[in-house]
């Protein structure tokens, strides 16, 4: 029997031992979603607080309840479906191996893969013939046979032949209710025509759906494409909603006209600047790519350009509201709501919340903030740390501005409206509620 045929079979009969290195907003889904399909997963991270929380059945994902968690640690007697470590070396012990470690940009606005080359080596290392490993962070078409790939070739191992290689990017979009890890397609493309079938096998078991593509830059460019096609759409919602500021038409009133049309229009909403791991960084990583082909991608730079300055643009509208009220920026004491960078969830990665208490604390205002799901708030850029506040009426009234950053169901808009001298909205979370108290930004 071949490696490949051996490994389907393994698949299909539940008995191949699953490895997700990175235990965050992308692994922990895909290690929760084996466990209820019958495989026994081990899951590896460099944080031994993250696997130390997860083996008493502990998550640190807000909209990961621990009991999900403590399901899959319980032994029962005989061996947990799933179990947590730093020991790499446990890779060794694996039939597929899934990296879901982060790709964040470094200061100069590069590609920064240091995450995926040490998982990548560590993998080489101590993988068995026969395995699969896949990848599944986002990043530059060419990644998987220009960076893994030769880390194998070292040991001497052929892909599709001594082991399987393969790209399939993650799709996770946390706190979404209409979608899970099961339900939403996963895309898969090998280097090789065997390894897309390695690829298939593997998701098939715990994916209603899975579409495969040619070849691993495929797969990462269409995540590329993903992120990018939201990217550009934000930014030229974000621009029209700038000119109706000056031209004094509400943009929401106007996106929503617009989305009636059953064909040819998807909505898009403006904000306070792009958050997450994902719009915010996925598209510098083909611009970078791009300038090897001697090719540049101003749509998508241009995109970038104006995303990154809605932070400002926002300030500048918290300015102005504080002059219609007789204050300066400078010593005037503005609470932000929401730390997160979407509604009800947790995650602070790339928040623009962040820079808007950077810029506001820059400009000399006394920053407080309020958030439900986010207890501390920590500034990378010009380092900070911030407590959430308690959202009292007495918080509210002692704050020249409160700035709605993010639109958490939980907040009643309407009594934070009655309490508050100044209210400025970014979300249009305010719809409906009558103040002169109301400015959207």
């Amino acid at each position: 029997m071949t490696n490949i045929d051996r490994f389907v079979k393994s698949i299909k009969d539940r008995k191949a031992r699953i490895g997700v290195i990175g235990l965050g907003y992308v692994g922990l889904p895909l290690v929760i979603r084996f466990c209820e399909e019958g495989f026994r997963v081990t899951g590896f991270d460099v944080d031994t607080t993250k696997t130390g929380a997860l083996n008493k059945g502990v998550s640190y994902i807000k909209h990961i309840p621990s009991s999900r968690i403590a399901s899959i640690t319980k032994s029962g007697g005989k061996p947990p479906a799933f179990v947590a470590t730093t020991d790499m070396s446990q890779l060794k012990n694996m039939d597929a191996v899934i990296i879901c470690v982060p790709t964040p940009l470094s200061d100069k606005r590069e590609p920064d893969l240091s995450y995926v080359v040490a998982s990548g080596m560590e993998a080489a290392r101590h993988i068995k013939p026969g395995a699969l490993v896949s990848l599944e962070s986002t990043t530059y078409p060419g990644t998987t046979e220009e960076i893994l790939l030769p880390m194998f070739a070292k040991r001497g191992m052929k892909p599709g032949v001594d082991f399987f290689l393969a790209f399939s990017p993650e799709r996770e979009d946390p706190g979404r209710r209409d979608f899970n890890t099961r339900t939403t397609p996963k895309v898969a493309g090998g280097v090789t025509k065997t390894c897309t079938r390695a690829a298939v096998a593997l998701y098939s078991a715990i994916i209603d759906s899975v579409v495969t593509v040619s070849s691993a830059k495929a797969a990462e460019m269409s995540k590329l494409l993903e992120n990018i096609y939201r990217s550009v759409n934000i930014a030229l919602v974000n621009e029209l909603k700038m000119l109706c500021d000056r031209m004094d038409i509400d943009v929401w009133e106007v996106i929503d006209a617009a989305k009636t049309k059953p064909f040819g229009f998807q909505a898009f909403y403006p904000g306070p600047g792009l958050g997450g791991h994902c719009i915010p960084i996925d598209p510098f990583y083909l611009t970078w790519k791009a300038r090897e082909y001697d090719f540049a991608t101003r749509f998508i730079e241009l995109a970038g350009e104006i995303n990154t300055n809605m932070p400002y643009y926002v300030v500048q509208k918290v300015m102005e509201a504080l002059n219609g009220h007789g204050k300066s920026i400078k010593g005037s004491r503005i609470l932000i709501l929401g730390a997160a960078y979407k509604k009800d969830v947790d995650d602070m990665r790339e928040s623009p919340s962040l820079e808007l208490m950077r810029i506001l604390r820059d400009k000399g205002a006394a920053v407080a903030y309020n958030d439900p799901f986010v207890p501390i708030a920590v500034g990378h850029r010009k380092p900070f740390k911030l407590r959430s506040t308690r959202l009292t009426e007495k918080a509210l009234k002692a704050a020249d501005c409160v700035l709605i950053a993010t639109d958490h169901s939980s907040y009643d808009y309407g009594w934070i409206v009655a309490k508050s001298r100044l209210v400025v909205d970014t979300r249009n979370a305010t719809k409906g509620i009558k103040s002169v108290k109301v400015v959207k930004a």
